[in-house]
Formats: structure tokens, sequence, C-alpha cells
């Protein structure tokens, strides 16, 4: 089992299978919450061990339709937890366990502020991947 948790430790979980990528996003929504570094993980794969009552959800007014998801009580993103999507994003940062991946996309380039350099051979969308 893959863990994870939020900073206070009021939420944790754990993923059964390692998740099918690591991809970076520079949106500058993910960027504000602290969640660029994201995994994709499975619905099937996330256990809940403690706190699921404990995660708080954004809802951001149109044109965005992304919620993002955050502990209640320290405030740790945690990417889209909640979502009922079959796949989703969890923010990185959120994870304990050592993750055998290595980035495999940027997202939104456009976006990514000028004092940030991309110093890695991984894909880069200037957009949402399609």
């Amino acid at each position: 089992m893959i863990e994870g948790s939020c900073c206070c430790g009021a939420v944790k979980f754990e993923l059964k299978n390692k998740p099918s990528m690591l991809g970076t996003c520079h949106c500058s929504r993910c960027r504000k919450v602290g969640a660029s570094a994201i995994i994709f993980v499975k619905k099937e794969d996330l256990v809940w061990v403690q706190g699921k009552d404990q995660v708080a959800t954004y809802t951001p007014e149109a044109p965005y339709k992304y919620e993002r998801n955050f502990c209640k009580n320290c405030g740790t993103s945690l990417g889209e937890i909640l979502s009922n999507d079959d796949s989703f994003p969890i923010a990185a940062n959120a994870i304990d366990s050592e993750l055998d991946l290595k980035n495999q996309m940027h997202e939104f380039v456009a976006e990514k502020p000028s004092w940030y350099e991309i110093c890695d051979e991984a894909a880069q969308n200037m957009e949402h991947p399609a």
C-alpha cells in the first residue's frame, strides 16, 4: 500500500496500486493551492483510513470546472481526492510513501510564471493534454 495524509494527520488514505502517472500543472489555480505536482489514481485504488469527513471542497466559478479538496484543519491540498470520476488527480505532496515515478508531462505551460524554468524532458502541453 502507498500511504498518504495531510500535514496534521487528520486525513489519511492509502492507494492499493501505484499511480498511473506523475505530472506538473502550471495553471494559476493549481499553483495557488499548492497542487502543481499531481499523480493520477484510479477511484478503485483509493482506500480511506480516516478523515474523509475532514476534507473540504472548493468549487470554482465558471469557466473553471475542477473542484479542489483540502484538509479542513491544516489546509493541505489534496487535489481532487473526493472526485466521483473513475480516475482523477491528487496532490503528490500528500503522498507519504516513496513513489517510483518521474514527471511525465507538464500542462498549462502557457500559464507558467517567468521565474519557473522547466528542467526535465517531460512532454510540455500549452493547455490540458487531449
